[in-house]
């Protein structure tokens, strides 16, 4: 053979490596990163298990979530408990009438307050319950009562309360200015703007029924009277339409 021919077969007797082609039945290996390449096995399940997991911590979040509200609703109390999920329990009726009217709110004498403003308010609008010695102190006849030692007063008509009892402040025992106790008459009665003319201070819907200017009026809660018997300002404008002239005033 000519040096042309060894040439042209390699030094190896093999064909030249640029027109080399692949053993029948072989694929060539793909190289990661080129179009068409195939994503190796290891990679894949890697892939898998990162997908699982995000649902599954997708799906312990949304539990969480709706476990509070489920909890949230059965521990919201309804409108008609308490937080502690008892119900309501009745006051009880001691010696109160039933039928009894309820004590007006209010404040001072400053005007008419619904629901009240400050200690007075609170104190005048608190429950109030009559002793067994009320009722063996103020007899039937008595249309109005006063309870000095509890700072409590009431109306009855039969000797059945017809309204109260309410809260009032009277004068202040042994200071000169105590009110007096015994059985009296309503003598007259004044309107919303009277004024006392010894003290110069407004006595609203003033009832007298003791010598010495002594009445129930509108007035505070909280500080003794220089003898009278304060009331809330609605509360002694009810006892002002309530109480007719001559009628039976007990304190004790």
């Amino acid at each position: 053979m000519n040096g042309g021919g060894r040439h042209a077969m390699g030094a190896a007797g093999q064909p030249p490596a640029r027109g080399r082609t692949a053993p029948a039945g072989r694929m060539p290996a793909s190289s990661p990163g080129r179009p068409g390449s195939v994503m190796p096995a290891r990679e894949a399940n890697s892939v898998l298990r990162l997908g699982i997991t995000g649902i599954l911590a997708c799906a312990v979040a949304l539990a969480g979530v709706v476990c509070a509200v489920v909890a949230e609703k059965q521990v919201s109390p309804g409108p008609a408990r308490l937080a502690s999920g008892s119900t309501v329990s009745p006051a009880p009726t001691s010696t109160m009438n039933a039928n009894a009217v309820p004590a007006l709110t209010g404040g001072g004498p400053g005007g008419w307050l619904l629901g009240g403003i400050g200690a007075a308010s609170r104190r005048a609008n608190a429950p109030q319950m009559l002793a067994a010695s009320d009722k063996r102190e103020c007899p039937a006849a008595a249309v109005a009562c006063v309870d000095l030692t509890r700072h409590i007063t009431w109306l009855q008509s039969g000797g059945k309360v017809s309204f109260g009892p309410v809260r009032m402040e009277p004068g202040k025992p042994g200071g000169g200015h105590e009110t007096p106790r015994g059985t009296f008459h309503v003598a007259w009665k004044a309107g919303p703007t009277y004024m006392s003319t010894t003290y110069h201070e407004p006595m609203p819907w003033a009832t007298f029924f003791a010598a010495g200017g002594i009445a129930f009026h509108g007035g505070s809660l909280t500080k003794w009277s220089h003898g009278c018997v304060h009331l809330t300002t609605p509360n002694a404008h009810y006892y002002n339409e309530h109480l007719p002239i001559g009628s039976e005033v007990v304190v004790f």
